[in-house]
């Protein structure tokens, strides 16, 4: 049965709000439905991405408007994780998806329960580490890669690992959506240059729809959710999600 769009729409809409919020769940949460509805690994990630490349930078322009962007933490995540996202979307389409779908499952299974961990271990800072060393860049790489091969995976990497460090959550947030347009990039490319999309438009069509609309209210909502339950929120979303994806792929 040939999915509506205005279900993709739907899902866009509400992974960019957490996405937009929380700095991170975007692909995480999308991937995770597109995966439950039998989607194959390399077309969900490759769908969500080039949706991406329209949301991030919208979110990201958002984010940078009021302030919410450091450019020294920029400078540390930007290339490595471009580096990253392109060297994992190329062994995401270079592996059969039936094969490897159990794995993405697993994966983010593990992602949705590191978001509730993190719901109840982040405890900001009262004066935030100003300090961007290199193993902020080993991190963005680590990130860049995981978010191809998963479909998401950069927020609940950099952005939950950044704040847990001590970083102001407030610029986190910002700058890791801000350099996420970049990685999304990088790994579109890769993506467009291997993958057939046919009939998947819909898909991109509905995620980036859903997104762009929902991207620049987000933004806005950033200081205003209660951090800690939509966190929780989402990993059990997320965790549900890849739970039913994991048994289907097994049987």
């Amino acid at each position: 049965m040939e999915l509506s769009i205005f279900l993709f729409i739907l899902v866009g809409f509400i992974a960019q709000m957490i996405d937009g919020a929380l700095g991170m769940a975007y692909g995480v949460s999308s991937n995770s439905f597109l995966l439950s509805l039998g989607i194959p690994p390399a077309a969900a990630s490759a769908s969500v991405h080039m949706a991406e490349v329209v949301t991030t930078g919208i979110s990201g322009t958002a984010h940078w408007r009021l302030g919410n962007v450091d450019w020294k933490l920029v400078r540390r995540l930007l290339v490595p994780g471009v580096i990253g996202g392109v060297v994992g979307a190329y062994v995401l389409t270079s592996i059969d998806g039936d094969v490897i779908k159990p794995y993405i499952a697993a994966y983010l299974l593990i992602m949705g329960c590191v978001i509730i961990y993190k719901a109840f271990t982040i405890v900001p800072r009262v004066k935030p580490d100003g300090y961007h060393g290199p193993r902020i860049s080993l991190l963005a790489t680590f990130g860049g890669f995981c978010d191809a091969i998963g479909g998401g995976g950069w927020g609940p990497v950099v952005t939950s690992t950044l704040v847990a460090r001590g970083k102001n959550p407030r610029m986190t947030i910002g700058s890791v959506n801000f350099s996420e347009f970049f990685v999304t990039f990088g790994q579109s490319i890769v993506f467009v240059l291997t993958l057939t999309f046919g009939d998947y438009w819909r898909i991109i069509l509905g995620l980036l729809i859903g997104g762009a609309i929902a991207a620049p209210i987000a933004a806005k909502l950033t200081q205003k959710l209660p951090l800690k339950a939509l966190m929780i929120f989402v990993g059990l979303l997320i965790t549900g999600l890849s739970i039913r994806t994991l048994v289907l792929a097994l049987r």
